[in-house]
C-alpha cells in the first residue's frame, strides 16, 4: 500500500506537469514561430521515439550529473534530488510529448467558426482560448488524456530501475524477503487493475460532465 500510494504520488504529479507542457506544446505547435515549432517537432519525436526506461535512465542520472556541473561552474554546492522530484520531472517530460500531440488534435478539432466568432467580439487571445477554445477541445481531449493517466500509473513501475520505492520495487522486495511471489505480484496486479477502474469511472464522469449540451452522435 506503501507503495501504490508513491506510484500515485509520482503519477499524478507527471501528469499534471505533462499537462501543463502540453498546453504549451500544442499552442507552441499551432501558433509559435518557425523556431518554436521546429523545436518542439524535435522534443515530441525524439520523446515517442525512444523507450521510455531509456528515457528515465538518460534524464534522471543524466540530467542530475547536468544540473550538477552548472551548479559547481555558480560556485554553488552540488545538490541531491529527491525521488519524488526526479521522478515526476522525468515522467512529466516523457507525458508532455505525448499531451502535446493529444491537445494539438483536440484544439484543431475546435471549429473555426466559433474562434471567428470570439475575435468578432474582440476578444483576445488569452480571452478566446480560456473562454472558447479550452471549453471545447476539453472533452475532445478527455479519452486521449485518460489513456496518458493510466500510462502515467503504470511507467511509474520503470523508476525502480533508479531506486524508487513504488509499488512494483515495494512489491519485489516483499517477496524477495518472504518468497511469497505470486502472493505479493498478484496483489500489486490487483492494485494496479484497482486504479485502473478507479481512473476509469473518474474520467467516464469527467466526459460526461464536459459534454452537456453537446449534441450526441448515436449508432
Amino acid at each position: 500500500m506503501r507503495g501504490a500510494l508513491n506510484s500515485l504520488v509520482i503519477a499524478l504529479g507527471a501528469f499534471g506537469l505533462g499537462a501543463v507542457i502540453g498546453t504549451f506544446g500544442a499552442l507552441g505547435k499551432l501558433g509559435g514561430g518557425p523556431v518554436t515549432r521546429d523545436l518542439l517537432a524535435v522534443y515530441t519525436t525524439v520523446v515517442r521515439a525512444v523507450p521510455e526506461l531509456i528515457l528515465i535512465l538518460l534524464l534522471y542520472y543524466a540530467g542530475t550529473d547536468l544540473l550538477n556541473q552548472v551548479l559547481a561552474l555558480l560556485g554553488r554546492r552540488p545538490v541531491e534530488i529527491s525521488g519524488v522530484a526526479a521522478g515526476i520531472g522525468v515522467l512529466g517530460i516523457v507525458q508532455g510529448a505525448y499531451a502535446t500531440e493529444v491537445l494539438r488534435g483536440a484544439i484543431q478539432a475546435v471549429p473555426r467558426g466559433q474562434l471567428e466568432a470570439a475575435r468578432a467580439y474582440g476578444m483576445s487571445r488569452v480571452q478566446t482560448f480560456r473562454r472558447v477554445t479550452f471549453p471545447a477541445m476539453l472533452p475532445l481531449a478527455l479519452p486521449g488524456l485518460s489513456n496518458l493517466w493510466l500510462i502515467a500509473t503504470k511507467d511509474t513501475a520503470l523508476l525502480a530501475v533508479v531506486g524508487f520505492s513504488e509499488l512494483t520495487l515495494e512489491t519485489r522486495q516483499a517477496a524477495g524477503s518472504t518468497r511469497a511471489y505470486f502472493t505479493f505480484f498478484l496483489a500489486a496486479g490487483a492494485l494496479y487493475l484497482m486504479m485502473t477502474l478507479v481512473s476509469g469511472r473518474v474520467f467516464g464522469w469527467l466526459e460526461t460532465r464536459f459534454r452537456r449540451g453537446q449534441a450526441q452522435v448515436r449508432p
